[in-house]
C-alpha cells in the first residue's frame, strides 16, 4: 500500500519547494499538480483563448495530452509530448491557471491523472485540492500557509533574481485576488481538511518548516 503525502496552501506558501524537499529526503516521488494545470493554462493561452471563455476552456482541455516523466531525477512536465519546463512559471500562466483550474472539465480530466500516479507509488503532492479532493484519504496532510505579504516579498525577489521587471504592490494584490478565487471558486475550493496539521511559514525558514513536516511524517508512520 502507497503512503500519501498532502500539502495544500495558498499561492506563494512554499509549497513545492517543501514538497520537493520532502519527497527526495523520504525518498518518495513529488508530483507537482500546480504544474500540470500550469501547462493545462499554457495550452489554452496558445491556443489563444481569453481568460473569460470559459466555455473554450472546458472545450478544449481534453485535446491537450499532459504528462509527468522523471529524468535524471528532475521532474519533466510535457504537454502534448513538448517538455515545456521552462514556460510555466511566467504570471501570465499563474493567472491563467488560477481560472481555468476553476473549471469542471479540466479538473477531472487533471485530477484522474493525479489519483492514478498515487496508486502506484509513495507520493508527495502539493496544490490546493490534494487534502480535500484529490487524495481525501491521503497519510499525511498539511496546511501550509504563510501572510500575504511575506508570499508577495517571495514572490517578488524570486522574479528579481531571473531579471524580470516587476512591482511588490501588484504581486501582493494579485495574490490577494488569486487567494479570493482559488477560496470562493464552485470546483474543489482552497480550504484546510479537517484532519490536516496548520503549518504558518511567515516566522519559519525552510529547514524549520522540513523540519517540523518531517516530524509531523514520521509521528504518522509510527501511529502516534
Amino acid at each position: 500500500m502507497s503512503f500519501c503525502i498532502a500539502i495544500d496552501g495558498p499561492a506563494g506558501a512554499g509549497k513545492s519547494t517543501i514538497a520537493r524537499k520532502l519527497a527526495e529526503k523520504m525518498g518518495m516521488i513529488y508530483v507537482d499538480s500546480g504544474a500540470m494545470y500550469r501547462a493545462m493554462a499554457l495550452f489554452m493561452l496558445e491556443q489563444g483563448i481569453g481568460k473569460e471563455d470559459t466555455e473554450a476552456m472546458n472545450g478544449c482541455c481534453g485535446k491537450a495530452d499532459i504528462t509527468i516523466r522523471y529524468e535524471n531525477g528532475e521532474q519533466i512536465v510535457y504537454l502534448n509530448n513538448r517538455n515545456v519546463n521552462s514556460l510555466i512559471r511566467t504570471e501570465e500562466v499563474s493567472t491563467m491557471a488560477s481560472i481555468s483550474c476553476q473549471q469542471p472539465d479540466v479538473r477531472k480530466k487533471l485530477v484522474s491523472l493525479q489519483k492514478g500516479l498515487a496508486r502506484k507509488a509513495d507520493v508527495v503532492m502539493d496544490g490546493r485540492d490534494i487534502g480535500t479532493c484529490v487524495l481525501p484519504d491521503a497519510d499525511v496532510k498539511i496546511y501550509l500557509t504563510a501572510s500575504s505579504s511575506v508570499r508577495a516579498k517571495r514572490r517578488y525577489e524570486e522574479l528579481l533574481a531571473k531579471g524580470e521587471a516587476c512591482e511588490f504592490d501588484k504581486i501582493e494584490q494579485d495574490i490577494i485576488e488569486r487567494d479570493h478565487r482559488d477560496m470562493t471558486r464552485a470546483e474543489s475550493p482552497l480550504r484546510q481538511a479537517e484532519d490536516a496539521v496548520l503549518v504558518d511559514s511567515s516566522d519559519m525558514t525552510v529547514e524549520e518548516v522540513m523540519e517540523t513536516i518531517v516530524k509531523i511524517c514520521g509521528d504518522r508512520k509510527r501511529g502516534i
